[in-house]
């Protein structure tokens, strides 16, 4: 008999069975090959799920990095300040040699959840004292806030306040905010309050280590008319009279801007159900760069976790541009953006879906000046 024959034939008996062809060689044969078949398609179909949008990158985006996370412009926009991982070290990459030199490992430390370049060049850190692999997020809300100088000869300065994971920082003048909840303070903030502050640093004595000065409450949640867990997140330029802060809670959670001289709170997004959070921001102040979930309209799985990077405009009128569609591909996002101060290149992070916000598997580059009109990038995976 002619096996491969016998084979097609095999495969034709279940879609259209003729009467009186069935033998029960025919029988066995399928029940030997069906399994084969169906782990064929298993095979097939795990393939098409673990392809990574890092394979399948447009011109006008390239990794500079395997590994890394929460990426800083250098003032320059030459170099990339970021950190190995979460309570990790932090580095600085020079975009143009893609070489890396370590920040962090000149001194003892229990690991940083921020790493942000001062207007000076300082570095000011964000991170716990203490780390407890048995109990490792109890760091991200209990950082305390360092000055690092840039000579790297020295270890931080600490400033004596507590952050709830993150600072934003001027691009401009030596200043500061940061986010304040009740797990740091709960003898002064009653469970589900928050509150950002903001400070100068006085490093006006080359021989005195810098020291935080002119401390100023920005905004309490408590005195919002809707209910939110606070976050800030940059300085709106040029004027920076204005901070951006994520309102986590809030219609999903919402980008706002609150003035820094009236306390006036400005809702951008507005998206009632939808995931906005606000991440880097463009230099001329005119839109924002966010972490959007628009796309899974309509599906079950939303959130943080299923994001990709948006362009908001800052005019209130909710108008979105998306930039990437790492979410495209099973089990991706794209996520913590942040743009040069030349408003010519975006640095941003692969991260997976499953896996706490701010978690990063390598440090990538968008061109701008080369990016598609409609800020199309990797398509998804095709089947």
């Amino acid at each position: 008999m002619d096996r491969r024959k016998n084979i097609v034939t095999l495969f034709i008996i279940p879609l259209s069975p003729r009467q009186g062809n069935r033998r029960p060689v025919k029988l066995i044969g399928m029940k030997r090959i069906l399994p084969l078949v169906l782990l064929g398609i298993w095979v097939f179909n795990a393939r098409a799920a673990d392809k990574s949008p890092a394979d399948h990158l447009p011109p006008y985006i390239t990794r500079l990095t395997d590994f890394g996370e929460r990426a800083d412009f250098s003032h320059d926009g030459k170099k990339i300040l970021f950190l190995a991982k979460t309570y990790g070290d932090a580095y600085e990459i020079d975009i143009a040699t893609k070489t890396i030199r370590a920040v962090t490992h000149h001194f003892y430390h229990a690991g940083f959840t921020r790493a942000l370049y001062l207007s000076n060049g300082d570095i000011l850190l964000s991170g716990c004292p203490t780390f407890d692999p048995k109990d490792p997020h109890y760091g991200r809300n209990h950082c305390e806030l360092y000055v690092l100088d840039k000579s790297l000869t020295k270890p931080p300065t600490p400033l004596g306040e507590m952050c709830s994971e993150g600072p934003c920082v001027s691009r401009s003048k030596m200043r500061f905010c940061w986010t304040l909840l009740h797990e740091q303070v709960p003898d002064k903030l009653e469970a589900g309050r928050s509150q950002i502050w903001m400070g100068d640093l006085d490093d006006s004595d080359p021989a005195a280590a810098p020291k935080l000065v002119n401390k100023k409450l920005v905004l309490d949640s408590q005195s919002l008319p809707f209910k939110c867990t606070l976050e800030c997140q940059n300085f709106r330029p040029p004027a920076e009279d204005e901070i951006t802060f994520s309102a986590y809670g809030y219609n999903g959670t919402d980008v706002c801007g609150v003035n820094l001289a009236t306390g006036k709170v400005t809702n951008y997004s507005n998206a009632p159900g939808q995931y906005d959070e606000p991440e880097g921001i463009y230099p001329d102040g005119r839109h924002t760069l966010v972490e959007c979930d628009k796309h899974r309209a309509g599906q079950k799985e939303r959130g943080s976790g299923w994001i990709d990077l948006y362009k908001l405009k800052l005019d209130g009128s909710g108008d979105t541009q998306r930039l990437t569609h790492f979410n495209d591909f099973p089990g991706y996002k794209a996520s913590n953006p942040v743009v040069s101060d030349d408003g010519k290149f975006i640095a941003f992070q692969m991260a997976r879906t499953k896996e706490p916000a701010g978690v990063g598997h390598g440090i990538f580059l968008l061109d701008l000046t080369r990016s598609a009109p409609d800020g199309a990038s990797p398509a998804a995976p095709s089947k």
